[in-house]
């Protein structure tokens, strides 16, 4: 496999009141060409700033890249100007936003908005460019390409507001897509079509995909290979069947515990993760997830696991033996308390 963005110790910063938090702390990970990975986890887990970082866009945002390299087909980004950088933003790599009634802009009908897109990129003739937006709504699933284009952003439903986000994003025909959790919002047979649409643009533009969600049942449907992070540091890399085989990190499981089985064959009773996401101007020394960690010992309190490789994945856990053996076992341990499954 070819590696189309390869993020390697990526660090990004914010200044608050009481100085600067890192929102991402030292990840690393790469997407290959035509791949689909979904970065998955809770609000606050730092999927967003990811998506932020690569597109270089925190630096509007009273953000900084502090440290690591982000390259995009073999060209180290974080070293590129802004005026470089805007070369590539939306023309090689696109953002499909979290929310389309806040990302377009009310005061334009859609036809201007996806226009505008189109010249700033390919910086074609009036006539073509419009042409190129009745053809990107047609691609999108958007009935009346006419009439729809002469709208404006409040009077289409927000499935179709999330259609014309993904339109301006393939404008430019880009290598790379990130999708900042598509479907929130959006009803399930919405939903649906929206997962639907991006698969089939996958294979046929041969694109790669960056989904960003909190729900690993989406990042199921669509990956190929799945990270999951936590308060900012990535606690796990694997191929979505793997992850789903057999969690190696006990935040995985908690979330692959957290989601109801349609069968009622998981074989443990459906449970949440006790407790919540630290704030980031008190993040836990050690492992950041020990707090609600039902493994978690001293050595978790006090000393941060390393991303490692282990088997056919990377994880970062003292104690990955533990939960492999909870969870061949009849019982699994919640709060300190071994209850029966």
């Amino acid at each position: 496999m070819v590696k189309l963005l390869d993020v390697q110790n990526l660090v990004t910063g914010y200044q608050g009141k009481n100085g600067q938090i890192k929102a991402v702390d030292g990840i690393s990970f790469h997407i290959n060409r035509g791949e689909t990975v979904s970065i998955v986890g809770e609000s606050g887990s730092g999927k967003s700033v990811t998506a932020m970082s690569i597109m270089r866009l925190v630096e509007f945002d009273n953000g900084e890249i502090l440290e690591g390299d982000i390259e995009f087909n073999k060209k180290k980004i974080t070293a590129i100007s802004n005026r470089e950088m805007e070369k590539i933003r939306g023309s090689k790599i696109s953002m499909i936003f979290q929310e389309p009634l806040t990302a377009l802009n009310p005061v334009f009908t859609i036809g201007k908005q996806i226009i505008e897109s189109i010249h700033f990129h390919q910086k074609i003739a009036k006539k073509d460019a419009y042409k190129r937006a009745e053809e990107l709504i047609k691609l999108v699933g958007i009935s009346e390409p006419k009439t729809r284009l002469k709208q404006y952003p409040h009077e289409l439903s927000g499935g179709m507001r999330q259609r014309v986000m993904i339109a301006i994003a393939l404008a430019s025909e880009p290598e790379l897509l990130i999708a900042d959790e598509p479907t929130t919002a959006l009803d399930v047979t919405i939903e649906a079509q929206i997962l639907d649409l991006l698969r089939k643009l996958r294979e046929e533009k041969k694109m790669s995909i960056m989904l960003i969600t909190h729900d690993i049942g989406v990042a199921a449907e669509m990956s190929n290979r799945i990270i999951i992070m936590y308060a900012g540091k990535i606690v796990e890399i694997a191929s979505t069947e793997d992850i789903f085989k057999q969690p190696y990190h006990p935040y995985t499981n908690g979330l692959l515990e957290s989601v109801p089985s349609m069968n009622g064959e998981r074989g443990i009773p459906l449970r949440s993760i006790e407790g919540s996401i630290p704030s980031l101007h008190a993040v836990p020394k050690g492992c950041r997830f020990s707090p609600r960690c039902p493994y978690s010992t001293e050595k978790c309190r006090t000393e941060e696991p390393p991303l490692e490789q282990k088997d056919n994945r990377q994880v970062a856990c003292w104690h990955v033996e533990k939960l492999l053996i909870s969870k061949d076992s009849l019982e699994y341990t919640k709060g300190g308390e071994t209850i029966e499954k």
